[in-house]
């Protein structure tokens, strides 16, 4: 019986290791209910465990968008804030949707009868990272008679399925993503703060200590992050120059429309007097030199009056996403 139980320790063990290494097995921990998403509650209070951001993650309601008949083929390549539980086809009146993440290849074949459009989504505080290299994540494949697969090598396929770089953050979610384990975790951080205020480092709270923000955008040693790190006139010309190109390189492959969306990081609508903000989004959107038409939702977000971010999270709440969609929509007319 002592065997079996030690058999039956070391099985589960494997299983959360395994489950910390490849995303597809974690995935799979996460279906039959043995892992429990420790993002409900937000990531930004899954990274402090303040118990005042704890704010179950809500459900939008659907859109329900109606197709238009097979005219426009729509393409996204972006991260976070595009992802499927954030947005898919039933946002937009689209007879053919894709989304491409930031860094994983996919591929696409484009239908020369139709409007083809890229969108190419990029949160502030990754975006100099995007831009700074070519953009290529969406393969485009001429021949449209075949199946849309793309051609990695096996070693770029299993890369895409392990992740060595985040396995003990992994292994941390596997493990202690229940309730109780955050009613422990909220004690610990609730003494440390009221004690000796100080929250975990990869938080920051904003000057009225009313919001919890991502330490990566208010840390101006983050160089390519923080909305308040130095960018010069120079970097702005050679982003602009990037955002261009990339543009005519995927008009060039068959997209008769490019557009381009940079979402505001939470710390640049809320607390955007914590420092002296680079002003990114609209030194990009407003260059001169720009050729690619851009869904401004830094404008809309700086005028509106109500809530646009979660409590907890870095990601905007529903009225956020809602007036984002509404941009898109307006803009492409989908």
């Amino acid at each position: 019986m002592s065997r079996f139980i030690r058999y039956t320790i070391i099985l589960f063990v494997l299983v959360l290791w395994l489950g910390g290494l490849s995303s597809t097995i974690s995935h799979w921990l996460y279906e039959t209910g043995v892992i429990v998403d420790d993002y409900r509650y937000g990531d930004l209070y899954r990274l402090s465990n303040l118990p005042q951001f704890k704010d179950k993650q809500p459900e939008c309601p659907p859109s329900n968008r109606s197709s238009d008949t097979a005219r426009t083929h729509l393409y996204i390549i972006g991260d976070s804030f595009s992802e499927p539980q954030r947005v898919n086809k039933q946002d937009f009146r689209v007879s053919h949707f894709q989304r491409v993440q930031w860094d994983h290849l996919q591929a696409a074949q484009l239908n020369p009868n139709k409007r083809n459009v890229l969108l190419i989504e990029s949160v502030e505080r990754h975006f100099r990272e995007h831009f700074a290299r070519p953009v290529a994540e969406l393969v485009v494949q001429q021949d449209t008679t075949q199946a849309a697969k793309p051609k990695l090598s096996w070693r770029r396929r299993i890369g895409d399925d392990i992740h060595l770089s985040d396995i003990e953050e992994r292994l941390e979610s596997a493990l202690f993503s229940h309730d109780l384990f955050f009613w422990f975790k909220e004690l610990k951080a609730s003494l440390t703060y009221r004690l000796f205020d100080r929250s975990s480092p990869a938080v920051s709270l904003s000057t009225d200590h009313e919001h919890v923000l991502l330490n990566m955008d208010t840390d101006t040693t983050k160089r390519l992050n923080s909305s308040f790190s130095t960018l010069t006139d120079l970097e702005v010309a050679t982003l602009v120059d990037s955002v261009n190109s990339v543009a005519e390189r995927y008009k060039r492959l068959g997209f008769d429309e490019v557009y381009i969306s940079i979402i505001p990081n939470k710390t640049t609508i809320l607390d955007p007097n914590r420092g002296e903000y680079n002003h990114l989004i609209e030194r990009i959107q407003q260059h001169p030199a720009l050729r690619v038409s851009v869904i401004d939702t830094y404008r809309v977000y700086k005028q509106t009056q109500q809530r646009v971010y979660l409590v907890g999270d870095s990601h905007w709440n529903c009225t956020g996403r809602a007036l984002w969609l509404n941009q898109v929509r307006q803009k492409l007319g989908i």
